[in-house]
């Protein structure tokens, strides 16, 4: 008799699989611990509460008794959740896109007792479809092949693990290979900028065709670009990307927000899932984009993708929520969307208006229902229409006021309520960008309070943080993104409040990951700790995916604190994975969007603003919402001495006087004392 054991576990996906019949343990001891004794391949299966497919094969095979009893006699089976060990997932995915040229989740892959990949697979179906053996063949012949054919198992896996090992070694520079003195050129930059516009969709924003992703990099790239090189071309891509998105069916007409991908080129019909991710990076490249244009229309959809955040994913201690499910009621988007009869009588004679401006039709826009999205800017809109512009947004905001209380007492989309660090430390950093663009002070307070919580809740005895909370519980060691992220957060959080300790305690994390993570012989850095024993290799990565590469994320934190505290190994460190990856960033720059913006600072170098005084912190808004995107800005009042940027730095006059100084590789101007003198020089 076999026992389920996930019910003490904290992750929303790993509670919703704790009453299948298939006796499923969580990655531990207990059941590596038995695969060895017993003999037994692991069967290792990855996915995560917000997708679709996961809940799909698990309502066909692992509730299934019949599909159950197979798997627990012949398999010892671990159910991962991969947000909570993205460490697992990052491996086995490898393994099974070397094995098949593909990858996704569900992810379900069978290892050797020694944890080695020798088989896997995404979705499979409880009988023969779509070309794909059903799942009860892929465990009868996984089962067979491993008491028949043994030795050729195990060595496949052997193969497979070096395999993975190899494709893990990059990095190891061969010298040359990058001209040293040109790599951080303007020329270098262009070129970045032309590989990006090459994918460039622009007639409906964005890069490349569906699906299409934010691809938030790339935004933020040419935003800075065109900050620069003045290329109005890089301004034109990233505001029609942005400008696409937030009219789009992608972002929440209603509840502010953005899902996860589009499935359409045009933005209209999203993946519905919306993950706490991608609306901290969004937010934050919404920012600069209000910074670079002034353009109010990006302070709303600040305004109201941070609503959606504070009503919907913010826990009553300041923590960030990870995700909610695409589906409810067992329907994809079935929350977000609408039949024209509900709106006509919902809204009444406004319904009309309505209607026409979010292109809801009768027979539905997407698959028989309504996806509200924005087909044309309002004011082209009110005049076609013989409206002026304020009529036709006081009928919307009505209108979308009624449809948003009505929405809101159908069945809710899940939410997956775990607490992430990484995730938290980026939706940080948007609140602090967000304040420095708009100057409102409830996006400053969230910043500090979200921070305090983190401190309070995940942080070890040894100056260890983890990487995921719930119910009072904080548990698996902390990995790279989540350090490099919340080192990034405190250097954003320090420009935002002008409280120098948070620059200390980015140092302390930054030398905590220094000694921890590093790779002796190539300065990249692993994904886990050096004292984490259960995977079986330690992975590097360094492109991005749906969130930012921690390798470049770190180089963005070394660049920051080799000025802030005069550590020139930091810097060398940086420009060494700069050049190391540099063909690669320059050739495919969408994949390594983080580094490109690092070879912009490095190449237009780092502009450090002191300002000093009594009254230096009523001065940070200002300067804040100006775009410096390679300013260092530090505020000092008092203690000075730390930090050498500020020390011995003086203030001209006596009393209240404020001194705004200017810096570049370690040369100050004269001292400014006026704020719109300072600003017209930076």
């Amino acid at each position: 008799m076999h026992t389920n054991h996930l019910i003490h576990e904290t992750s929303p996906y790993l509670l919703q699989h704790a009453h299948n019949p298939v006796n499923w343990y969580p990655w531990g001891e207990e059941a590596l611990q038995r695969a060895v004794t017993e003999d037994k391949p692991i069967l290792v299966s990855i996915g995560y509460a917000a997708c679709h497919w996961c809940h799909v094969m698990e309502r066909e095979s692992f509730e299934d008794e019949a599909t159950a009893a197979v798997m627990n006699e012949y398999f010892i089976n671990i159910k991962i959740d991969r947000e909570e060990r993205p460490d697992l997932d990052h491996i086995y995915m490898d393994a099974v896109q070397a094995m098949t040229g593909s990858g996704g989740w569900p992810l379900n892959v069978f290892l050797t007792p020694e944890k080695k990949p020798f088989f896997g697979g995404t979705y499979f179906p409880p009988v023969q479809a779509f070309n794909r053996a059903s799942w009860k063949e892929i465990l009868a012949g996984v089962h067979k092949g491993y008491q028949d054919k043994k030795e050729e198992i195990l060595s496949q896996a052997e193969n497979l693990t070096a395999h993975l090992l190899t494709a893990n070694a990059f990095g190891i520079q061969q010298t040359g290979t990058v001209p040293e003195a040109g790599f951080f050129s303007v020329e270098t930059l262009k070129t970045i900028a032309e590989n990006i516009l090459k994918n460039a969709d622009t007639q409906w924003g964005g890069f490349g065709g569906a699906p299409k992703f934010p691809q938030t990099f790339c935004i933020q790239y040419l935003l800075r670009q065109y900050h620069f090189a003045k290329d109005e071309t890089c301004l034109a891509q990233a505001l029609l990307s942005l400008d696409k998105m937030i009219d789009g069916g992608i972002f929440d007409q209603l509840g502010g927000g953005f899902a996860r991908y589009s499935t359409d080129s045009k933005w209209l019909a999203p993946h519905f899932e919306k993950m706490l991710y991608d609306n901290a990076l969004i937010t934050s490249v919404m920012a600069e984009a209000l910074q670079v244009t002034g353009q109010p229309y990006y302070a709303k959809a600040i305004a109201q993708t941070l609503a959606f955040i504070e009503r919907e994913m913010t826990s009553n201690e300041y923590g960030f929520y990870s995700a909610l499910d695409a589906d409810s009621e067992g329907v994809e988007g079935k929350f977000y969307t609408w039949q024209k009869e509900e709106i006509d009588s919902l809204l009444g004679d406004m319904a009309p208006v309505f209607c026409a401006f979010y292109d809801v039709t009768d027979t539905g826009n997407w698959e028989h229902v309504n996806i509200l999205w924005v087909r044309e800017p309002a004011a082209a809109f009110a005049e076609k229409n013989g409206i002026t512009t304020a009529e036709l947004e006081n009928i919307l905001e009505k209108s979308k006021a009624i449809l948003f209380a009505y929405r809101a007492k159908r069945p809710r989309p899940l939410l997956d309520d775990k607490i992430l660090l990484g995730w938290n430390a980026l939706m940080n950093t948007a609140y602090a960008k967000a304040f420095a663009a708009t100057g409102i002070i409830s996006y400053r307070e969230r910043a500090i309070k979200n921070m305090a919580f983190l401190e309070a809740r995940f942080t070890g005895p040894d100056g260890n943080w983890h990487h995921t909370y719930k119910n009072g519980q904080a548990k698996i060691p902390a990995f790279l993104d989540d350090y490099a992220y919340l080192i990034q957060a405190y250097i954003h959080l320090q420009e935002i409040t002008g409280e120098g300790d948070y620059l200390l305690k980015a140092q302390t994390l930054t030398e905590w990951v220094m000694a921890s993570f590093v790779e002796e012989t190539t300065g990249f850095f692993f994904y886990t700790h050096r004292s984490q024993t259960d995977v079986v290799i330690r992975k590097k990565e360094v492109y991005d995916g749906a969130t930012p590469s921690g390798n470049g994320v770190m180089v963005y934190n070394l660049l920051y604190l080799a000025v802030v505290f005069d550590r020139q190994n930091w810097r060398e460190h940086a420009h060494d994975l700069l050049r190391s990856l540099g063909k690669a960033i320059l050739r495919y720059p969408s994949s390594f969007g983080v580094w490109s913006l690092c070879i912009q600072t490095v190449t237009h170098g780092q502009l450090e603003i002191a300002i000093l005084g009594q009254q230096a912190k009523q001065f940070l808004a200002p300067v804040l919402q100006k775009f410096i995107p390679n300013k260092i800005l530090q505020t000092g009042e008092t203690k000075t001495t730390v930090f050498p940027l500020l020390n011995g730095k003086k203030i001209p006059g006596k009393g209240e006087n404020t001194a705004f100084y200017l810096c570049k590789d370690y040369t100050c101007s004269e001292p400014f004392t006026k704020i719109e003198e300072f600003l017209a020089n930076v």
